[in-house]
């Protein structure tokens, strides 16, 4: 919620009886008016100014004395951080955080350039792995959600640099993420963080699963690992965010699956050694069910319906019809619990995985046999009616949810 939704929609409730004028006012008194924000005009301000003085720097860098150099970056870092530290002591939060995030990038610059200038960036990744210890530090620090998901793209680009161009994966930084990061969270849940956290660990376990050269369906032991996170996390919001990322990944992977799952060239590069995966994802299913349960969500379980093993069957059409009724499945479940709890939000989700699922069946159960006119004619028929239904079906159940005026 916030104070722009409150002065729209709470006169609304005050006329139809729901909450008072007194009540409307004490909640409008929850969410002040945020007098801060005229601060990012100095900040975009001071960006700008930033950049033109950077370009002209760039302009005549090679030209300038090494001392000049590095006098010019360690000017630039410690003046953004005593600006920052200058005005959120003064209240004005927003502004001052601008700057130290600022101040955290142009750290990282520094590294790179100092780096560059004595020959240091293609051969250690140790200048990089500062910059990503600098800014959980800096998250620590200041308590910031923007230095948070700063240190998380952080944390995947020296990943990313570290495997593309020294050949290497540096599980000092991945631990650093999940373990130092994961933790800030784990204390301080935040919906938007822990989507953020939960996609920074899925692109630097997809680089590790690259680097290892391994079937990338060793991808979903880390990303459900994740996923059981988020199950454990006593904040609804905040773990159902962390889970996201994971369930987008499953989903697309299982579609695929039944978009090309008929040829054996795809599902040959997905079998992993069968005992040794299975045992994997077992123990991980076991720690994600057993944190549904402390939590009291095991109706969520059917979550993992996207985790069947389909890809050790045979290619072909069966696998694909297989792996079709496995989306229904979950996107009836998703459905159906979203129904259950009156959630408009999981609602629309729902519908919209039903409607995808109903697309791809069918496309591959019709398309090799049907006039394509006729094809389209049909599919567009069969959406447009199955989109009115379950819109229908929604309205209805929201309806039921609204009390009755006496």
């Amino acid at each position: 919620m916030s104070r722009k939704f409150l002065e729209t929609d709470g006169p609304q409730w005050v006329q139809k009886g729901i909450i008072t004028e007194q009540q409307r006012e004490q909640l409008l008194a929850l969410y002040p008016t945020d007098a801060t924000a005229i601060g990012l005009l100095p900040l975009l301000g001071s960006l700008l100014v930033g950049l033109s003085a950077l370009s002209l720097v760039a302009a005549n860098w090679q030209g300038l004395p090494e001392l000049v150099r590095l006098a010019l970056l360690l000017g630039s870092l410690c003046g953004a951080y005593a600006a920052g530290e200058y005005f959120r002591r003064r209240g004005n939060t927003n502004l001052g955080m601008g700057l130290i995030a600022l101040g955290l990038i142009l750290f990282g610059a520094s590294i790179v350039l100092t780096s560059q200038l004595y020959q240091l960036i293609g051969y250690d990744l140790t200048g990089l792995l500062a910059w990503a210890v600098a800014g959980m530090g800096l998250t620590w620090l200041y308590r910031s959600n923007l230095l948070f998901i700063m240190t998380v793209v952080i944390g995947g680009i020296v990943q990313g640099y570290n495997t593309g161009q020294l050949g290497a994966f540096s599980y000092l930084t991945a631990a650093f993420t999940a373990l130092g990061l994961g933790y800030y969270w784990w204390r301080r849940p935040d919906a938007l963080a822990g989507g953020v956290l939960a996609a920074g660990l899925l692109w630097q376990a997809a680089l590790l699963i690259n680097h290892l050269h391994i079937k990338i369906t060793w991808f979903f032991v880390p990303a459900m690992l994740i996923y059981a996170f988020g199950d454990w996390q006593p904040d609804r919001p905040a773990g159902r965010a962390m889970q996201g990322p994971p369930l987008v990944a499953a989903f697309l992977f299982t579609l695929g699956l039944a978009l090309f799952g008929e040829s054996d060239m795809y599902t040959g590069q997905l079998r992993p050694p069968l005992l040794a995966y299975l045992g994997a994802m077992g123990g991980v299913l076991a720690v994600s069910l057993l944190g549904k349960r402390q939590r009291g969500r095991l109706s969520s379980a059917t979550d993992w319906l996207l985790l069947l093993p389909g890809f050790y069957f045979t290619g072909g059409l069966p696998l694909a019809v297989a792996t079709l009724v496995v989306l229904y499945a979950y996107s009836g479940s998703v459905l159906f619990r979203a129904h259950q709890e009156q959630n408009p939000d999981r609602v629309t989700l729902g519908t919209v995985l039903f409607i995808v699922t109903t697309a791809v069946a069918y496309f591959k159960l019709t398309w090799g046999f049907m006039d394509k006119s006729l094809f389209f004619l049909l599919g567009g028929i069969l959406l447009l009616g199955l989109s009115w239904y379950l819109r229908r079906r929604a309205t209805h159940t929201f309806a039921e949810k609204t009390p009755a005026k006496s």
